[in-house]
């Protein structure tokens, strides 16, 4: 895995290539969280189109159990990449979402330009 490792409003920012290979949700998150501590970063981009299946599903625990592992190793996760239809098919995800991106450990945003937005906010002080 070579990812692309950038510093945006003071974060350290590893950005996973959207076209690698899909995550699995066994071993895949795990692999990816190693190589994040291993660069030392704040930030893990994670486009969509790399979650694994089932993850948007939140029948499946995939989602919950990935984000509990990031907050527990202190990383942040961003998913980004546009997530309407799975949005407009359940009112759970909706929620999820909703609440997640009111905190600071997990965003799910449309645009890399959004995330640049929501961190240069989040590292401006009050």
């Amino acid at each position: 895995m070579h990812p692309d490792i950038r510093l945006l409003h003071g974060f350290r920012l590893f950005l996973r290539n959207p076209d690698g290979a899909r995550l699995t949700a066994d071993s895949g998150f795990d692999d990816l969280i190693g190589h994040a501590l291993g660069e030392a970063v704040d930030w893990v981009v994670l486009p969509v189109e790399c979650l694994p299946e089932g993850f948007l599903n939140l029948r499946s625990g995939i989602a919950g159990a990935t984000i509990q592992k990031f907050v527990n190793y202190r990383l942040r996760l961003a998913v980004i990449g546009n997530i309407d239809a799975e949005l407009a098919g359940s009112q759970a995800l909706r929620s999820f979402v909703h609440e997640t991106n009111r905190g600071t450990d997990c965003w799910f945003l449309d645009t890399m330009e959004e995330l640049e937005t929501r961190l240069q906010a989040f590292s401006t002080p009050a």
